[in-house]
């Protein structure tokens, strides 16, 4: 069956842009996560753990095990943080990678902190973390990888990054002779009417044969997600409520979608449980 890397920026994020996609596919096929830092400058929900929020180090160790438990719920065996990669003796990406923060610059739409550390993932050197992942690619062949858009979904720049890195890497890494995997970029909520509309091939993954994994997957990110319901105020068991720190109601569901990169489409023998309208068949 075909293999999956799924490149993201935080813990959390491989749930809540792919954790349908993730979930199903661990059903049947190889999946790997890369995750690009540990999550150190998240605001945290709760009294509880309101002692995590501004100590960086102690909140990566904590959200290192919520994304542990998270990948757990979801089947999801194979991970690892960017800067933890090395193969065949070569240097890492950088010592630590680290979250770089955001701001609003508008609604919906974030922007770099002024105080981004030095160590930011956003401010490493592209070529050396597109380096890392080439090497991964080299070393397990996916079939296809999955990471975010160009502006990172919404703008935060470790997402504007992960998507940078990642194309770079699969550049690198078709340049070396390697196979050129099929890469697919998560489509936010906002975008999924205009994806659809376009009649291009996409993939989409219902969300209610695995809600209960993706819900509990949620739940185990408990400083980042609150208030995770399955189908609440729906007839549709395929959604799942939520909200962040923020406390605006989201929702998961029923459909995660995503978009090819541009680029010549090729068929793939996708796994049960992943629609593919539009893309040739193999």
């Amino acid at each position: 069956m075909p293999g999956l890397l799924a490149v993201h920026a935080h813990p959390d994020d491989e749930t809540l842009w792919t954790g349908a996609l993730l979930a199903t596919w661990a059903r049947t096929g190889g999946v790997e996560l890369v995750t690009c830092t540990r999550g150190e400058r998240g605001e945290v929900i709760g009294e509880a753990l309101a002692h995590l929020e501004g100590d960086g180090p102690a909140l990566a160790v904590h959200r290192e095990g919520e994304l542990a438990a998270a990948l757990a719920a979801l089947g999801v065996a194979r991970r690892a943080f960017l800067d933890e990669l090395a193969d065949d003796g070569a240097p890492r990406a950088a010592a630590r990678l680290e979250d770089s923060g955001m701001v609003w610059v508008s609604p919906g739409v974030a922007g770099p902190a002024p105080d981004a550390p030095a160590s930011a993932f956003s401010l490493a050197d592209l070529e050396a973390t597109a380096a890392v992942l080439a090497r991964r690619l080299a070393a397990t062949a996916p079939d296809v990888v999955v990471t975010y858009g160009p502006d990172g979904g919404y703008g935060h720049p470790d997402h504007v990054r992960a998507h940078q890195m990642t194309m770079r890497a699969v550049a690198r890494h078709v340049a070396a002779g390697g196979p050129a995997p099929v890469v697919l970029w998560a489509v936010p909520a906002h975008r999924v009417a205009e994806v659809r509309a376009s009649g291009g091939p996409r993939v989409e993954v219902p969300v209610a044969p695995v809600v209960d994994q993706v819900a509990a997957a949620m739940r185990a990110h408990a400083t980042q997600v609150q208030a995770v319901t399955e189908g609440a105020g729906t007839i549709d068991t395929g959604t799942i409520s939520f909200a962040l720190s923020n406390d605006v109601p989201l929702q998961v569901g029923p459909v995660e979608v995503f978009e090819p990169a541009p680029g010549p489409v090729r068929a793939l023998a996708w796994p049960a449980g992943v629609d593919a309208p539009g893309w040739p068949v193999p």
